[in-house]
Formats: C-alpha cells, sequence, structure tokens
C-alpha cells in the first residue's frame, strides 16, 4: 500500500497550480490544510467568518493574480459558498471551490447535517462534479482548472466526499500531476481569421461615427495597451463596461467613460450617436447598454468575443471576429491604416466637456456633510499610479463609474458585478494578490455591513487593505423607489426601509486592530487617503456623507 494520501495529492497539486491562498472556513480538508503547512508552508490558510465572504476573497484575488482563486467549505456551509459564486460566474472569474459532501453509509439516515446541496451549485458554476473515490482527486482536479481557465473563465465546484471532505485521509497510489498551462487565464487564446480581422477594419474606416466599447473580456486578455493603441490609430473614441474600466485610462483624449446604467452621462450619449458599435470583450448585457437602449438595437455593430455562441446575442452584427482579444487587436493593429475624425471627435469632446461643465462644482465641492462625488475626485487624484480600487455595487458602482477616473495604465479597477457587500471581501483578496500594491476598497455602509467580521481577518493576517466607507446611515439608493412607493414623496415610514442608525466605524475598525480615520469634511480626505495609503495595516476610512445626495440616473 501506497502511504500517499489523497490530502498530500491535493495539496502537492494546489502547489503545482500555483495557488499562495486558500480561503475557506473550518474545518473543510483538515488533513490538507495540514499537509499545505508540512509541505507547502508559501500557501496561506486564510480562515474566513463566512463562506460567502470566502467566495468573494478568492474571486478578487483570480480577478487581480490572473490565476484562479481557491475556496473551501464544509457540508453545512456549502449553500453559503455557493451564494458567493454567483459574482464570479456572473462576472466570469475563476474559482476553485471545494467543498464536503455526503457519504454513501449515511445518506438518507437524516445525518447530521446532512442535505443534497450539489445541485446549488449547478446554474453558478462552469463544472460541478462529486469526488467519490481517493483515485480520482488527481484527474477531477486537472478538469476543473481546465473548464475554470478556458473559454469565458468562471467557476467550478468539486464535492468531497465526508461532510468535512474526509476522502483526503484515505490512501491513494495517483500521482499529484498537474497541467501549468490551465494555471492562469486565458488559458487558451483562440486566433483570428485574418477576413474577419480585415472586415471589422473596412466598416471601421467606412464609419463616420465609429466607438469602440470594451467589456471585462478585454481586461481578463491583457489587452489594454493594444486597445489603446487602436483607438489612437484609428481616432475612435472608447466607452468601457464598469468591468473594463482599467482597459482605458479615464483620462485618456478618447477616453467617453463607462457606459451603460451605472454610467457617465457624456458616455451614453457618444454611443448612442455613432453609426458603428464596436464591441469588444463585452457579451452586450443589460448594465453595459442600459437594457439595450443605449445604443439602440438596429445601430449598426462589429464584435470581439472570445466565445462565438456571444457574437451577435443581442447585436445583429455586420462583422465578428471570434477570438482572444488581445490576439485580435494585435492582428487588427498590423493590418490597419492610419484614419482621423477630426468631426467626431470634435464632437465626442464637446459632449465630454459639457459633462465636465455640469459637473465641476459637485466635484470640487467643500459642503458638509460631504458629496460622494467628492470622493471620487478624491480617489482619482490621489491613488498611486499602480493601486487596485475595488468597487461594490448599487451606489457605490455608481459614484465611482460616473465620477472617478483611472488616471494610468498600471491602476486597477475591480467592480461587483451585482452583489452588494461584495467589495471589502474581495479587496482583501485582491490585496493578497498584490501584496506590494496599494488596494483600496469603496463601500457603503450598507454594503460594508455585510461582512464587517472580516475586519479581524484582514487584522488578524495581516492584510493591509484600505476601506473607504461612504457613510450616510443608509441605503440611499432606494430612495427613489420607496419614494415612488409611497406616493411620490419620502415620508418617515418609507424612510425607514432604507435608513439606519449612525455607527462610526472608524471606532469598530479600532477595536477590531485596524486604523480607524473618521473624516467628516472634504478638505481632511487628501490626508486621510495618504495615511491609509502609509499605515502598512488594515484601515477603515469613514467618510461622513450627505444622506439626501442621489447618484444621477442614466440617460438613454
Amino acid at each position: 500500500m501506497s502511504d500517499r494520501t489523497g490530502a498530500r495529492v491535493l495539496a502537492d497539486m494546489l502547489d503545482g497550480y500555483g495557488v499562495t491562498h486558500v480561503f475557506h472556513v473550518p474545518a473543510i480538508l483538515r488533513r490538507t490544510m495540514a499537509e499545505l503547512e508540512l509541505r507547502h508552508p508559501h500557501i496561506q490558510r486564510v480562515v474566513t467568518h463566512g463562506e460567502k465572504a470566502a467566495a468573494y476573497m478568492a474571486d478578487g484575488y483570480a480577478r487581480v493574480s490572473g490565476r484562479p482563486g481557491v475556496a473551501a467549505a464544509q457540508v453545512v456551509g456549502a449553500l453559503n459558498l455557493a451564494a458567493g459564486l454567483r459574482e464570479p460566474f456572473l462576472a466570469g472569474f475563476p474559482v476553485v471551490a471545494l467543498t464536503g459532501g455526503r457519504s454513501p453509509a449515511t445518506k438518507f439516515r437524516h445525518v447530521y447535517q446532512e442535505i443534497d446541496d450539489l445541485p446549488a451549485f449547478e446554474p453558478v458554476t462552469k463544472y460541478n462534479a462529486t469526488i467519490d473515490d481517493v483515485d480520482r482527486i488527481p484527474d477531477m482536479l486537472r478538469h476543473a482548472f481546465r473548464v475554470a481557465t478556458t473559454g469565458r473563465p468562471g467557476p467550478v465546484h468539486l464535492q468531497m466526499q465526508g461532510n468535512e471532505g474526509q476522502l483526503d485521509t484515505h490512501e491513494t497510489g495517483a500521482e499529484p500531476l498537474t497541467e501549468p498551462g490551465f494555471a492562469r487565464f486565458p488559458a487558451v487564446r483562440p486566433q483570428p481569421a485574418d477576413a474577419d480581422v480585415e472586415e471589422v477594419l473596412r466598416l471601421l474606416a467606412e464609419a463616420d461615427r465609429p466607438v469602440i466599447v470594451a467589456g471585462g473580456g478585454v481586461r481578463a486578455s491583457g489587452a489594454g495597451a493594444q486597445l489603446v493603441a487602436l483607438a489612437e490609430l484609428l481616432d475612435i473614441p472608447v466607452a468601457t463596461s464598469a468591468n473594463g474600466k482599467d482597459t482605458f485610462p479615464g483620462t485618456h483624449p478618447l477616453s467617453a467613460g463607462v457606459v451603460g446604467t451605472y454610467s457617465r452621462e457624456c458616455a451614453n450619449r457618444i454611443v448612442a450617436r455613432a453609426d458603428l458599435v464596436f464591441f469588444i470583450g463585452t457579451q452586450t448585457g443589460s448594465m453595459t447598454t442600459h437594457f439595450w437602449a443605449v445604443p439602440p438595437i438596429g445601430t449598426a455593430a462589429a464584435q470581439i468575443d472570445l466565445e462565438p455562441a456571444q457574437l451577435g446575442r443581442n447585436y445583429p452584427l455586420k462583422a465578428a471576429v471570434a477570438a482572444d482579444a488581445r490576439l485580435a487587436l494585435i492582428r487588427m493593429l498590423a493590418l490597419a491604416d492610419r484614419r482621423e475624425r477630426p468631426a467626431w471627435r470634435a464632437e465626442a469632446d464637446r459632449l465630454k466637456q459639457d459633462w465636465r461643465d455640469r459637473y465641476r462644482d459637485v466635484l470640487t465641492s467643500d459642503a458638509v456633510p460631504i458629496r460622494p462625488e467628492r470622493i471620487a475626485a478624491e480617489l482619482t487624484g490621489n491613488l498611486p499610479d499602480d493601486a487596485v480600487l475595488v468597487v461594490d455595487t448599487g451606489h457605490a458602482g455608481m459614484w465611482m463609474a460616473q465620477f472617478h477616473d483611472i488616471t494610468s495604465p498600471r491602476q486597477g479597477y475591480l467592480r461587483a458585478a451585482g452583489h452588494l457587500g461584495w467589495a471589502f471581501s474581495a479587496g482583501i483578496g485582491a490585496k493578497c494578490a498584490a501584496p506590494d500594491r496599494p488596494v483600496v476598497a469603496f463601500t457603503g455602509d450598507a454594503g460594508f455591513y455585510y461582512h464587517l467580521g472580516e475586519v479581524e481577518t484582514a487584522v488578524r493576517r495581516g492584510i493591509n487593505l484600505v476601506t473607504v466607507v461612504n457613510n450616510n446611515s443608509g441605503g440611499n439608493q432606494s430612495k427613489r423607489g420607496f419614494d415612488r412607493a409611497y406616493g411620490g414623496e419620502a415620508t418617515e415610514r418609507s424612510r425607514e426601509m432604507w435608513t439606519y442608525r449612525d455607527v462610526d466605524f472608524a471606532r469598530i475598525g479600532e477595536e477590531m486592530g485596524a486604523l480607524g480615520i473618521r473624516v467628516d469634511r472634504p478638505g481632511d480626505l487628501p490626508k486621510a487617503l495618504d495615511q491609509a495609503l502609509s499605515a502598512g495595516r488594515p484601515v477603515i476610512v469613514d467618510v461622513r456623507t450627505d444622506i439626501e445626495v442621489v447618484a444621477p440616473p442614466a440617460v438613454s
């Protein structure tokens, strides 16, 4: 008999795939966790206070590292982990989820905590399977990494027999073989066909008012530099989705801003005026297109996407390229001729200047309580060139999409695909992936409450994330909706639906071992950010903001 256990095989394979962190809630794969400490002590075992937070941390880790994140939970917490996988599934990022499962000897006998939770993972994963034989650990894990990193990346789930995955204690003769080519994403990059590329270039050459809409696929492909070069060569304005925001610096002369529902007004106006929209690495979903109104369906369109099934899914196309975004853009750069569009450029510039003129006062406002637009402006002006900004959904996403700009190609921007409370935990994972880069999470008090306990995780593990909380004692993105529900105006009862007690998160952070900084006046924001970024410890920056200020709605 071999003295090799499933735990040793699993630990060796995680190391072979370059995993540096495992985010989990005990108790799961106890023997594997011990093997990681004994054989691969560089792999950090990050114990969290909730399974959903563990999934979000693994997601943030994946988005920054370019490698799949790993999250794990015992069987009783598996459904919480599945809930957390909705976010990377919707956003298209790889997470390998490992959970415990039922044992044949105790199925259907009301064993403690027993429930069949495998079906819950089906809609939020690309691959969902059980491992019931220890000898299957190597091939199943290889396939999980293979699926997670190919095509449109996404989460995968392996349920290991035993409520805590005790299958890992069994002996096995299986070898811990890995496939390093599937340790990063995108693992497979389809080449573009020249005929398809040339047809897109022909359409762009003939268009008077073309615009590029760049999505998260450009980011995943690492094609930002090629996107900038193509836009400059062809003199085309570029709008991005929220997930693609860091593919094109907001301070670039050709930047239109974030388009869609959580968007910058001038970006929607520019895209709506286009006579050809060139979608690159975006699924053309409702948030990027403001429910398919920006641009309106029927606008001439071309598209590049890694997955052929996405081409033309929401907009009929004049031309399409099924390929990796970076390879397609490289080929376009090789085949394109320079083009200038002074009239279209001037029109786009006027729309952008109109937006700046309209919102200059709120971006520089000294009002107390602080306006959230001022926070966005200070983050634009004060984040280092290599910083990563992690942003929640809801109002947090709206404020940053409209009023914050990426100022350097080296900066990163991660934004929730739709789950409030994601940013803080994802920021912890992002900081684990990039310990030498400044990482700042931006959320509201409503979002921060979700996983407040993870402040202790960051402090205990020395994960020096800076968290900026837009604290207005409420979830005021809901204000408009509840005002409508109560007859069109705010009432005391309607406000009960979205307001909270006044809580000082800086003090809570201090009690949990972080540095807490409270900011009551906008002029103190630059100093607070500088102090937080140089603190060398987890920091909670509690910014007191005006609850009556709501983000401008999208235009179409």
